[in-house]
């Protein structure tokens, strides 16, 4: 569990830390290990947070969320994923999920479906990946057609975090025939509709508890009021939805990095070798303080896109600069701690190597970090977009 002291503006945030810690060590970390190495979905846990109210937090209160910052809920998925990275992830896949309609859904949609998907009932899962259309979302080729009263969807979505588990899909399909991205339109599927099926779960590297699988709609029929938004804005809100997301990722690497910093520390302080403490080295303590430095850079990147967001500032170029430094730093720190464990950090005896197997996956969700410096640089190529990152460098509220 981490122990870093967090700069909160108000007690009822400090209130929230506080919960998610205790729930953290009580009722995540202890599983973890276990959970990883049974693969089992911890669908448990995510009924636990929502019965304390941590699953909707930047949602709400009219609707059962939380009605808190952006940075609030963010240190929130760092604590969740400082004890088990699944459910830290997780927690923020389902936020995605829920954003479409709280974002951009009709107020009936919002009242009648929001207070299931963020009181925790209800577990989410956001389906714009395809088997030929990834980093390029919008060459998706899933399509919806409508008839009457109803729409018609047909495709296959792939790397569905929560696939085959999720009670509901919002799904980015083709309508009409434009193309491009403005005959994108998203939807809300019900997992239990018919035509809906998943495959057996993907193999992965590491995060095996968070299941991962290819969805496909084969003539799923859902009626015309799942529509989220009109047709031909899903484009707007996938993209939307995204920038929140990689923030999400962001907080995730941090959590995960600082359990691997607080585990070689652990380590280092408690190990001796040549008659005293390794942590008494010159080069190991070196080695902590960069991967200490690290972790509390991107922590402080995450905070300034998420204040911005807040604020209501454009923060998209922000989310994906944290995003990109925040999971890089997550793999060299996770790396670093096998290194100071030596031996012990190789074998499943400690979790450092499951974190570092953890941590590649960051890399890649919520945009490849090679999407993040296509974003980046395209800002940076357009006019005045210097004097803008200094002036959001130094007033990042």
């Amino acid at each position: 569990m981490s122990t870093v002291e967090r700069d909160l503006a108000t007690p009822e945030a400090a209130d929230l830390i506080g919960l998610t810690r205790d729930l953290v060590a009580a009722e995540v970390a202890p599983r973890a290990a276990a959970g990883e190495e049974a693969e089992r979905f911890p669908r448990e846990v995510f009924a636990t947070l929502g019965r304390a109210g941590l699953l909707g937090l930047p949602y709400p209160e009219e609707y059962g969320g939380g009605g808190q910052p952006y940075e609030v809920y963010l240190q929130v998925i760092e604590e969740l994923a400082t004890g088990w990275l699944a459910v830290g992830l997780g927690v923020g896949v389902h936020t995605l999920s829920c954003f479409p309609i709280a974002a951009y859904g009709s107020a009936e949609q919002r009242a009648r479906l929001l207070p299931e998907m963020i009181g925790g009932e209800l577990l989410g899962a956001y389906c714009l990946s395809e088997p030929g259309s990834g980093s390029d979302a919008v060459a998706l080729a899933t399509k919806a057609v409508r008839h009457d009263d109803s729409y018609e969807i047909s495709g296959t979505k792939a790397w569905i975090t929560h696939g085959g588990v999720a009670d509901y899909y919002a799904v980015f399909a083709r309508t009409g025939r434009e193309v491009g991205a403005r005959g994108v339109s998203c939807f809300r599927v019900p997992g239990t509709t018919a035509g809906v099926r998943a495959a057996p779960p993907e193999n992965k590297m590491g995060m095996r508890a968070s299941t991962t699988a290819q969805v496909t709609f084969d003539r799923a029929l859902v009626p015309a009021d799942h529509l989220i938004g009109g047709e031909g804005q899903g484009f707007r809100i996938a993209m939307a939805a995204l920038d929140g997301g990689r923030l999400g990722i962001a907080a995730c690497a941090v959590g995960l990095a600082q359990a691997a910093l607080d585990a070689a520390v652990g380590y280092a302080r408690s190990r001796r070798q040549f008659g005293q403490r390794i942590a008494d080295f010159q080069g190991m303590r070196f080695m902590l303080a960069d991967m200490a430095t690290g972790v509390a850079a991107a922590r402080a990147l995450y905070l300034s896109a998420a204040r911005r967001r807040d604020a209501g500032r454009p923060y998209g170029t922000e989310a994906a600069m944290a995003k990109l430094f925040a999971s890089d730093m997550a793999m060299r720190v996770t790396t670093d701690a096998v290194q100071v464990l030596g031996g012990y950090g190789y074998v499943s005896d400690f979790p450092v190597e499951r974190y570092m197997r953890e941590a590649k996956v960051l890399q890649i969700v919520e945009g490849t970090n090679q999407i993040q410096r296509v974003v980046i640089g395209r800002r940076l190529a357009e006019d005045q977009a210097l004097g803008q990152a200094r002036d959001s460098a130094r007033d990042p509220a």
